[in-house]
């Protein structure tokens, strides 16, 4: 009951991204399409391949599906460069993130199914997709780009588009790493411990963690990392700088689970997008600490 109270979150969520997204997708399509058609062509047919791929593995719903196109799309856009080459876009960690978290909703079905812990066979909706990627996106956007270097923010403007990938990056890592970390703790897992209190709970509690499955998190969060900064040539800075934002906000989507989920103030939606604006905000001071010091 207390879920259905709060779809509102879902619905603001959706509100959120999706028509910025939508917007964005279809000002650069017309750009590249004009001037780089190639960029337009595949972009747009890979994102569209990706989403039937989604409903064909049942990894999410028709509407989930068509979010996640339009997302892919938009980050694809931002993160082109030249030579163009589609797996040095954004689509490289976007991949990573749907394979771990497809795999991790799979790995000890039967027994998530026992405890009533599994996820539904229909696939995500587009209210989930858009809480794990909605960050990433709007973190990764021209609109970011543009408004950090118009300030003034960074001292090499040229260096803007790269560090606002790594806090985008930091967003697409923790969603990754916080399904992973849920998913294989319960396949795995006795009875984890609640993140406030380190008492026992049940599996699937919300803000319960376990060893195996931060353990599983964290390397989930490494792996996209990794992704994204070998697809974007961010090197080093962009892997850890996206890794510790994950990890970070990783503990904290548990800790928003253990207190305001769980008191029914926030829903599951609401969570996941808070959690990945933790990593993005966390990778941004980073960044700023660094800028500062320079």
């Amino acid at each position: 009951m207390t879920q259905t109270k709060l779809v509102w979150q879902s619905k603001l969520v959706l509100l959120l991204v999706l028509p910025f997204a939508g917007a964005s997708v279809v000002l650069q399509a017309h750009f590249f399409a004009v001037n780089l058609a190639q960029i337009a062509i595949w972009t747009l047919g890979l994102s569209l391949i990706s989403g039937l791929i989604a409903v064909q593995l049942r990894a999410a719903t028709p509407g989930g599906a068509f979010a996640g196109a339009v997302l892919t799309a938009c980050l694809m856009f931002s993160t082109a460069n030249f030579p163009y080459q589609p797996w040095r876009t954004a689509l490289a960690p976007v991949v990573a993130l749907v394979a771990l978290t497809w795999f991790g909703t799979r790995l000890g079905r039967e027994r998530k199914e026992r405890l009533g812990t599994a996820e539904g066979r229909q696939g995500r909706s587009a209210a989930q997709v858009a809480a794990n990627l909605g960050l990433a996106m709007l973190a990764s956007s021209e609109l970011a780009q543009f408004g950090l270097v118009d300030s003034g923010w960074f001292s090499r403007p040229s260096q803007a588009p790269m560090l606002l990938f790594a806090v985008g990056m930091a967003a697409l890592a923790e969603a990754a790493a916080d399904t992973v970390a849920s998913e294989a703790g319960q396949a795995l897992c006795g009875r984890p411990r609640m993140i406030t209190t380190l008492r026992e709970a049940a599996p699937g509690t919300d803000g319960a963690i376990s060893l195996a499955g931060t353990l599983a998190g964290v390397c989930a969060a490494a792996i996209v990392s990794g992704a994204g900064a070998y697809a974007l040539s961010g090197g080093a800075l962009m892997f850890w700088i996206s890794g510790a934002g994950a990890v970070f906000g990783l503990f904290v989507d548990s800790l928003l689970g253990a207190t305001l989920e769980r008191r029914g103030w926030l829903n599951n939606d609401a969570v996941n997008f808070l959690s990945t604006a933790s990593a993005a905000a966390v990778a941004l001071m980073a960044l700023a600490v660094g800028a500062y010091f320079r």
